[in-house]
């Protein structure tokens, strides 16, 4: 991924090149290859270099459109090319390279702040328009890339794509933001999508834009996840072929590259299913890479890795997390320069990283999101309330086996699920006046004192993430699991990624973030995501042809 910045003096006052210094120099990671400052007027715009397509190997970020005067900084990569080139009547072959970044000037040209509803793929980017006197800024749908800015009114407006390079920014007032300091020494992470550590700097939410002007600011979400029609097939294994086709489609666009692609590979399912698709769609072998123990026997992990590098067309990159001497000076130095708590714990994650781009690599896979995208949700509740008490017992069942609870957990979630079927309206809304008007506490093991969490407003957090979720009775499975999105931590888990391979240069891409794969997996009826106790009953029976059979069909999580 590059590095991103904008800055727009609303005062008027000239923008200098040293007044993204100190940004370009705390994203000197994230773009290692050169940096590039553009200035018009009052307005500066910076861009450090990280080309990981074809044609951003040739497109000069920030990049200027000599018809209309407008300048874009953008960290972009677009899946819909095709499809955009019809529409803006831009065509892609020829002698000149038409970069992602022109492509978003034309929508721009073309919709206006309506253009970013019309792109797909994983993108940051911010434009000013001089016709309009206009700064637009967009993030892209999922939440793959980071767009953070601070606002000071008649001031000074800075976007980048780190809060550190933002509150570095000399004109940026800020503090140390103690209510999201109280909620990182309590671990509640996902409770907000816009706070970050310092007072006044914000996140921008996935599929949210901001517009400035020097007397206006307003955001918005340009782009809602709504429920597709229901998929209907006739057999599990035309359901698993369609996912197969997607999840291939998925794999092969974050393949698009300038230069060789690498997968993480841990010994789960997910990453496993992107290592499997992508090795089949490469020429030249897949670069992998794992972390493990130095005992297969005694790590159900270390065995399923080992078991996924004997698919063929890989070349494989195995971290021993019992011998890391030859990387801990690397490993240290990264965790020093940490931007957020939240992390600190993703030392195998570090490592991994750090492997991919000693052996060159600036684009790695993931899978982080398939637990997600592929949720039973309330699965058992349905299961219940439509009368097929025996098809939730076999799941509780099978997910009690699949994850050791025994017969205790079996039956703890068959209560839950009558619970969740039965329980009239009325009582969970009077369950939730009752839950608004009780105390709220800190939890017992905690670091905070009652002053300072009484000061920080860490205890309003609290109590609004407690606030029982009331949805409507007549919710479809797939309206239910889009009202719970927010609540997954898929954002905030995606940003620790963007964050730690960023200190290594490195681009992430997960094809479970894929907007279309997402789509489908809503459309999916929901004993094709779980049957019979095992999650991700498709992506199993999808991936049956490619993975072992022990991988595919593995028991638990042993980690």
């Amino acid at each position: 991924m590059s590095g991103i910045a904008l800055i727009i003096h609303l005062d008027g006052r000239p923008a200098q090149t040293s007044d993204l210094a100190p940004l370009m120099s705390e994203m000197a990671r994230r773009g290692p290859d050169g940096e590039s400052v553009v200035l018009a007027g009052s307005v500066a715009f910076g861009h450090r270099h990280l080309p990981t397509t074809p044609e951003a190997l040739v497109e000069s970020m920030p990049l200027s459109d000599p018809r209309t005067g407008c300048i874009l900084t953008g960290d972009i990569r677009l899946d819909n090319r095709d499809e955009l080139s019809t529409a803006l009547d831009v065509p892609l072959s020829g002698d000149r390279v038409v970069g992602d970044g022109e492509l978003v000037l034309h929508a721009w040209e073309r919709w206006g702040e309506e253009c970013a509803a019309h792109l797909l793929g994983d993108f940051a980017f911010a434009l000013w328009d001089p016709r309009l006197r206009k700064v637009f800024a967009a993030r892209d749908q999922m939440g793959m890339r980071q767009l953070i800015y601070s606002h000071r009114p008649g001031h000074v407006f800075v976007c980048a794509s780190s809060a550190r390079a933002v509150a570095l920014q000399s004109r940026v007032r800020t503090t140390l933001n103690e209510q999201r300091f109280a909620e990182a020494l309590i671990g509640l992470q996902h409770g907000s999508l816009t706070s970050t550590f310092y007072v006044g700097i914000f996140r921008l939410p996935p599929g949210h834009c901001l517009s400035v002007t020097s007397d206006t600011f307003s955001s918005r979400a340009y782009w809602h996840m709504t429920p597709p029609e229901p998929l209907r097939l006739k057999s599990d294994a035309e359901y698993a072929e369609a996912f197969h086709d997607m999840h291939a489609k998925a794999v092969q666009a974050r393949l698009r590259s300038a230069g060789p692609v690498g997968s993480m590979l841990s010994g789960g399912i997910d990453s496993g299913s992107v290592v499997a698709q992508a090795s089949r769609l490469l020429s030249d072998p897949l670069p992998t890479f794992s972390a493990s123990g130095p005992d297969p026997a005694s790590c159900g992990e270390t065995q399923a890795i080992n078991a996924t590098l004997a698919l063929p067309n890989l070349a494989p990159t195995v971290v021993d997390y019992s011998d890391l001497d030859s990387w801990q000076d690397d490993l240290i130095a990264a965790t020093r320069a940490l931007e957020e708590p939240w992390d600190f714990n993703m030392i195998l994650i570090r490592s991994v990283y750090l492997a991919a781009q000693r052996a060159g690599m600036k684009v790695v896979l993931d899978g982080g999101v398939a637990d997600v995208a592929l949720a039973r949700g309330d699965q058992m509740v349905r299961q219940v309330a439509s009368g097929h008490w025996y098809r939730a017992w076999r799941d509780a069942k099978g997910l009690s086996e699949n994850f050791g609870w025994g017969t205790a957990g079996t039956k703890s979630q068959l209560l839950e699920a009558f619970r969740g079927a039965f329980v009239p309206d009325f009582l969970r809304r009077l369950r939730a006046s009752w839950c608004e008007r009780q105390p709220t506490k800190l939890p017992e093991d905690n670091l905070i004192a009652e002053p300072f969490a009484e000061g920080s407003g860490v205890l309003e957090s609290l109590r609004e993430w407690h606030q029982p979720r009331l949805g409507s009775a007549g919710m479809s499975f797939a309206e239910r699991k889009i009202a719970l999105w927010p609540r997954t931590g898929t954002a905030a888990g995606r940003e620790r990624y963007d964050r730690v391979a960023a200190h290594f240069g490195v681009e992430p891409r997960d094809p479970f973030m894929d907007r279309r794969l997402i789509e489908f997996c809503l459309s999916l009826p929901h004993d094709q995501l779980q049957h019979d106790g095992w999650p991700k009953a498709i992506l199993r029976r999808a991936m049956a042809r490619y993975l072992p059979g022990d991988l595919c069909w593995r028991r638990g999580r042993h980690h």
